[in-house]
């Protein structure tokens, strides 16, 4: 008998809790809204905001306001400095620093202990789960776990209080039961120079029998890269025969598919996605077969939405749950048991069907490009990406785009600098393709297109092999979750990769 089916009924409760998203997301939401509010009722945050009288979404709605991380930064560099009941209860020692803002280089989200429990910890356990009950053959605990991490630093010299990548934070907090079954050691995963880590990750992990790989697909193909280079095999199944599932999240998945196939060609392997960002866990693929996922409604998140289109208006229409339309494109606003409240992480997703809620991520809030009025988000551009490397056999490794507003022959268009893992053999044909599907799939940006009055055929400049690499290490962001913006309304992050380019 195996390790797997011993283990595997503990699963099942929590399944069964799962199979209720269908039928009571509603009132999963509501009761963590109030459970939220009466926790942090005698805080700063919620004796401004009235949180001990409120008893209705709508009482919740009306007490805060809605709240970016500039609103939020002066509360959490108190809580940082040591001071407690804030916007949570109680002292937060740990803090995941995250992609800056226009005015700071790197934010920095707490994460109590109770987001830890009821929200971090609580997506990795229900991916097992999920997981389990999609495949009962499964032997997965039978082996060990490749989880990549990042690395922290001190917190102002606070005692036992650290910031760092969201990654190292868990495995710095992990039950000690997960780390039988986890490599690399702590003290290699931690290592703060990827360069060097990487290295180190794959001379630790080549010998052991690896059934499954969480971490940020770029990241990993870049350690699985290395194993391959050490152990000379063709196929990564050659090195871990019983490896069976993929758990990937950060970047979207669709650039580095063709470069996982190519490199694990096993019949059966298995790839799930998860949303975990610093904030918080929010989503799960609870089905092979559908790429959305499933909102997770029962941790310690509120979810509110705001349609995108009203993204700019000083005063947007907010809805919860419950008010979401499918098809709709929102603005992602969440309360967590870490003390973010009504804050807009920056995430757009699209829901695709109701009871239960599922969606996919659709890109950033200021991750686009409408430089002429084209509205083109990031999924459109993995859509199109994809059809161009489908057609065209090409592999995209990473890119990143940008207007050009105006050459020196008055041209306006858009400029991707993209690295092929594969280039494609006519360059033009690529572009062309990629451009052609981007008007199928967004009609702005085809009316835009249109004729080439506004808007010229699209440029596409190769990159270098590590550029992309480069560029995040320039500015201290190599390995951990750190990933390159994909679009930009500014030029100054394709300028930068540009420079180092030639």
């Amino acid at each position: 008998m195996s390790i797997t089916s011993i283990i595997r009924p503990i699963f099942l409760h929590r399944q069964k809790m799962l199979d209720r998203y269908a039928t009571q997301a509603q009132q999963m939401q509501m009761k963590t809204l109030l459970w939220l509010t009466h926790k942090a009722a005698d805080t700063e945050w919620g004796n401004h905001h009235g949180f001990s009288n409120i008893k209705s979404y709508e009482q919740f709605h009306q007490s805060s306001p809605i709240n970016t991380y500039e609103e939020l930064k002066g509360y959490i560099d108190r809580m940082r400095q040591g001071e407690r009941d804030i916007l949570w209860p109680g002292q937060i020692k740990w803090y995941a620093k995250s992609s800056g803002t226009t005015n700071d280089k790197s934010k920095f989200i707490p994460v109590s202990k109770y987001g830890l429990k009821d929200t971090h910890f609580a997506g990795g356990t229900d991916a097992v789960a999920w997981y389990l009950r999609n495949n009962p053959k499964s032997r997965i605990l039978d082996g060990k776990a490749l989880i990549l991490g990042g690395s922290h630093a001190p917190n102002y010299n606070l005692k036992d209080s650290l910031v760092g990548d969201l990654s190292a934070i868990l495995i710095e907090n992990i039950n000690p039961l997960v780390n039988l079954i986890r490599v690399p050691k702590k003290k290699t995963a931690l290592l703060s120079d990827f360069e060097i880590k990487r290295d180190r990750i794959a001379r630790e992990v080549i010998q052991e029998n690896v059934t499954n790989l969480s971490g940020v697909p770029s990241w990993m193909l870049s350690v699985l890269t290395r194993i391959m280079e050490i152990s000379g095999s063709a196929h990564l199944q050659d090195v871990w025969p019983n490896l069976e599932v993929f758990f990937h999240g950060g970047v979207a998945f669709g650039p580095y598919r063709d470069q996982y196939r190519n490199l694990i060609t096993k019949e059966g392997m298995n790839y799930m996605e998860t949303y975990n960002a610093s904030e918080g866990f929010f989503g799960l693929q609870d089905d092979p077969c559908n790429s959305s996922m499933s909102l997770m409604v029962d941790y310690g998140v509120f979810y509110e939405f705001i349609p995108l289109d009203e993204i700019s208006k000083e005063n947007p229409s907010v809805v919860p749950l419950w008010g979401i339309e499918v098809g709709k494109n929102y603005a992602m606003v969440i309360s967590t048991s870490s003390g973010l409240w009504r804050y807009m992480i920056g995430d757009t997703i699209r829901f695709t069907e109701k009871d239960p809620y599922k969606f996919v991520i659709t890109g950033r809030t200021k991750s686009f490009i409408n430089a002429f009025g084209e509205e083109l988000i990031v999924d459109n551009a993995e859509k199109g990406l994809q059809q161009a490397c489908a057609m065209t056999g090409a592999q995209v490794l990473e890119y990143t785009a940008a207007p050009v507003y105006m050459d020196d022959k008055g041209k306006c268009r858009h400029q991707w600098l993209i690295e092929f893992a594969v280039e494609p053999k006519d360059l033009a044909e690529f572009a062309s393709i990629l451009d052609k599907t981007l008007q199928k799939i967004n009609s702005d940006y085809e009316a835009k297109r249109h004729k080439d009055i506004t808007l010229q055929p699209l440029e596409i400049i190769l990159a270098r092999k590590g550029v992309f690499n480069d560029w995040l290490k320039s500015n201290g962001k190599l390995g951990g979750q750190h990933k390159v913006p994909r679009l930009s309304n500014q030029r100054n992050i394709i300028e930068e990769i540009l420079a180092l380019n030639e």
